[in-house]
C-alpha cells in the first residue's frame, strides 16, 4: 500500500461580517446500477430510448402487476458496498415512501428506510500525493428512480417519460465528513471512480447516471469538535439538500454560495430553515424547492408486495472473490511494479480504461517511460481531439513498438514523436514505418565525427565561443542534429561534441 497521510480535514474557512465561519457537508449520491433491466421488472434500461418505449405493466403500475426483484441488481449492490469496505446486511427490506410525482405512477416509491442492502463503510478521498482524508458511508440502499417530465415541448401541456422510471438506483449516504467544496468534488470523483472499477454504475454524470444531493450547514470554530466527540448534531448548524448535481464543478459553486447565504441570514439574526434547495448556475444562487420533509411526512411502511430480502453470506464472499483490483491498491502497486512517482500512478489510475492501456503497453517494457508516452503524448494528443481512450488510433502494442525503438537506440525520442504522429494518423506498424521512411537514427559515430569535425571547421569563432563558455556547445550539437536530418544519436553527438572541443 501507499504510505499515505490521513489527514484531519482542514475545514473550508469563510469569513462573515461578526465570524468566521466552518462548512459540514455530507453527501447523497445517487448511482444508477449498470444492470439491463429495471430493479422490479424485466423493462430494459437502454439510455436515449423512444419515449415511453422502456416500460412494462409494473412500471406503469397497472392493476395486479406485481414487483419482482432483479437479482442482479441486489449483488451490483453488494458489490458496491464490498468495494467501499461496508457491512453487507444478510436480511434488508423494501418500504413504500408516499408521494405524488407526476412520473411516478405508483404514486410511491419502492424504497430501503429501515433496513438497508449495505451498511457502514468508507472511502479514502485523494486531496494530494501522500494526503487522503477518510469519507464515512452511512448507508447504501436500493430504491426505484422516478420517470421525466418535459416541459419545453408544447405551451400549454407537459409530457411525461415513463423509460427511467423503475431503473435501480443505489443510494449511497456518507456522514457529514466533508469540510469544503473541493473535498465535496474530490468525493464525488472518487465514489464515481471506485463505481467505474466495479462495473455497478458507468458514472455518466450527462445522462443523470450519477448524480448528487449535498447537504450544507454552517458552524463556528470548534463546534465540528464537539459534533465528532459527541456525534450530537445539535453542534452543526440547519443543513440544506442541494438536489440533483451533476458537476464537479456545480457542486463546488453550489456549496460556496450556499453556504455565504447562510452565514448571512444567521448574523442577521435568522434561522436557517431545513429545506431542499436547487441551484441556479446562471445566476449562480440557490433557491428553494420544497421544505425539507422528515420520515414521517412520506409515510413509510414495509412493501406489502416484497418479502424480506435475505442473502446468504456464501453468496457475498463469492462476489468478493470476483472484485477486480480497486483504484488504491492499483496506484499502489503501478508505484512499487513500474517504479512510477505517486502523481504519474494517479493520473493513469483515474479511469479502469486508461490503466488497462498502460498496464497492457508497459509490460516487459520500461513503464516510467511508458507512463510518460502515455500521459504526455497520448493523453494530451487525445484531450486536444476530444476523445478518450477507447477512440485512440494508437494501440497499446503500438505505442509499446515506439518505446522499442527508442530502447534499442533505432530512433531517438524526437524521431519517436514523428513516428506517434504517423501511427497516430494513419495507422501502421512503427518499425516497418522507421524501416520503410528511412527514420532510424544515425549511430554510426565515424559518420557523426565527420558531421561535428566539419562544422567545426567552419565556425572557428563559435569554436571560442563555446571553449570559453560550455555552455554554448549546445549550438554545435543542434547543427549537427540539423545536418543529419535529426537522425543523429543525441547522446553520441553531445559526447563527440565535448570531446572535439576540449571541454
Amino acid at each position: 500500500m501507499l504510505d499515505l497521510t490521513y489527514d484531519t480535514p482542514k475545514p473550508k474557512v469563510i469569513a462573515g461580517a461578526r465570524h468566521d465561519w466552518e462548512l459540514v457537508i455530507g453527501m447523497e449520491v445517487h448511482a444508477q446500477v449498470a444492470s439491463n433491466s429495471k430493479l422490479f421488472s424485466g423493462a430494459s434500461t437502454l439510455f436515449g430510448a423512444e419515449p415511453n418505449s422502456n416500460v412494462a405493466f409494473v412500471d406503469a403500475a397497472m392493476p395486479g402487476m406485481l414487483p419482482v426483484i432483479n437479482e442482479y441488481c441486489v449483488e451490483q449492490a453488494v458489490r458496491t458496498g464490498l468495494g467501499l469496505k461496508a457491512q453487507i446486511n444478510l436480511k434488508s427490506a423494501f418500504d413504500r415512501k408516499n408521494y405524488f410525482y407526476p412520473d411516478l405512477p405508483q404514486g410511491y416509491q419502492i424504497s430501503q428506510l429501515y433496513q438497508p442492502i449495505v451498511g457502514e463503510g468508507e472511502v479514502l478521498v485523494d486531496m494530494e500525493p501522500g494526503i487522503a482524508r477518510l469519507v464515512r458511508i452511512e448507508r447504501i440502499h436500493m430504491e426505484q428512480d422516478a420517470g421525466k417530465s418535459i416541459h419545453d415541448m408544447d405551451p400549454n401541456m407537459s409530457f411525461v417519460d415513463l423509460n427511467r422510471t423503475g431503473v435501480c438506483l443505489m443510494e449511497i449516504v456518507s456522514r457529514p465528513d466533508i469540510r469544503g467544496p473541493e473535498e465535496a468534488a474530490a468525493y464525488v470523483a472518487k465514489m464515481r471512480q471506485i463505481l467505474r472499477y466495479l462495473g455497478t454504475c458507468d458514472g455518466n454524470m450527462q445522462n443523470g447516471n450519477l448524480r448528487a444531493d449535498v447537504n450544507v450547514s454552517i458552524c463556528l470554530p470548534g463546534q465540528y469538535e464537539k459534533y465528532q466527540a459527541s456525534q450530537d448534531f445539535a453542534h452543526l448548524g440547519t443543513r440544506c439538500e442541494i438536489k440533483n448535481m451533476n458537476s464537479m464543478r456545480f457542486i463546488q459553486a453550489a456549496i460556496e454560495v450556499e453556504a455565504r447565504r447562510q452565514i448571512a441570514i444567521v448574523e442577521a439574526g435568522g434561522t436557517v430553515d431545513q429545506e431542499t434547495r436547487l441551484y441556479d448556475p446562471d445566476k449562480n444562487e440557490t433557491r428553494s424547492m420544497r421544505s425539507k420533509e422528515e420520515a414521517h411526512d412520506y409515510r413509510y411502511f414495509p412493501d406489502p408486495d416484497l418479502l424480506p430480502l435475505e442473502i446468504e453470506q456464501a453468496w457475498v464472499d463469492d462476489i468478493a472473490a470476483s472484485l477486480p483490483e480497486l483504484p488504491d491498491e492499483k496506484k499502489a502497486r503501478f508505484v512499487s511494479e513500474f517504479n512510477l512517482s505517486e502523481y504519474d500512478a494517479s493520473v493513469l489510475t483515474a479511469d479502469v480504461a486508461n490503466a488497462g492501456y498502460f498496464e497492457e503497453a508497459a509490460q516487459g517494457r520500461d513503464g516510467k517511460l511508458i507512463a510518460n508516452w502515455v500521459i504526455n503524448e497520448l493523453f494530451g494528443r487525445l484531450k486536444k481531439d476530444d476523445q478518450d481512450i477507447s477512440d485512440s488510433p494508437v494501440s497499446p502494442a503500438q505505442l509499446g513498438g515506439i518505446v522499442d525503438l527508442i530502447a534499442s537506440d533505432a530512433i531517438s525520442g524526437k524521431i519517436a514523436k514523428d513516428v506517434f504522429e504517423i501511427v497516430y494518423t494513419e495507422g501502421g506498424d512503427p518499425a516497418e514505418i522507421v524501416e520503410a521512411r528511412g527514420m532510424k537514427q544515425v549511430t554510426d559515430t565515424g559518420a557523426i565525427e565527420a558531421a561535428v569535425d566539419q562544422i567545426i571547421a567552419d565556425n572557428p569563432a563559435q569554436v571560442e565561443k563555446a571553449q570559453a563558455n560550455p555552455k554554448l556547445a549546445g549550438w554545435f550539437v543542434g547543427q549537427v542534429m540539423k545536418a543529419t536530418g535529426g537522425k543523429a544519436n543525441p547522446k553520441a553527438v553531445n559526447q563527440i561534441v565535448s570531446a572535439k572541443l576540449g571541454l
